[in-house]
């Protein structure tokens, strides 16, 4: 009895442990043999292709077809993370069929998106004109804020708040 149960709970761990961001189905669906670079270079070749992308919000618009992401890709990683937020080859944008508020898919945030191409979308983009790869947004997925944790160095030592000299120390004791 005892093996069963703990049999079914590591299954169940085991099993959340594997789930993905985005839905099975669409990941058979995405075409990985298209490089960002190559969708940047000529986005009209690739209409109608199931993409999988990751990047960070640059704005976020509405409009009556519905809520219209900028993003900058980055790379993902195994759990299709965008990672190394640093380094883009570029900017896609991506529309939602639908609303999705601007306070929470704001600038800074890191998403995954499946989606098929459309096409390309020019727009200003400072001074220039900037051919943006388009996405039609089958899935998204918008990663949690990462929390920066500050450390504490005399918390972490075994004697607490006292540093090195323990509490017997007190620089005044000799007065």
């Amino acid at each position: 009895m005892r093996i069963g149960v703990l049999m079914v709970i590591t299954s169940v761990v085991l099993g959340l442990g594997c789930t993905h961001v985005i839905s099975k189905d669409v990941l058979k669906e995405v075409n990985r043999d298209i490089p960002f670079a190559q969708l940047l270079k000529d986005p009209v070749s690739y209409q109608g292709q199931m993409v999988l992308l990751g990047g960070v919000i640059v704005r976020t618009t509405y409009d009556q077809a519905g809520t219209l992401l900028e993003i900058y890709q980055t790379e993902i990683d195994w759990e299709k993370k965008p990672v190394n937020v640093d380094v883009s080859e570029g900017r896609f944008l991506s529309l939602y069929k639908g609303f999705l508020d601007s306070e929470i898919y704001k600038k800074g945030r890191k998403v995954t998106i499946a989606g098929v191409v459309t096409g390309v979308r020019a727009s200003k983009l400072g001074e220039i004109d900037y051919h943006y790869p388009s996405l039609l947004i089958r899935e998204i997925h918008l990663w949690k804020k990462e929390i920066k944790e500050t450390c504490d160095p005399y918390l972490w030592y075994p004697w607490g708040m006292w540093g090195t000299w323990g509490p017997w120390y007190y620089p005044y004791w000799r007065y």
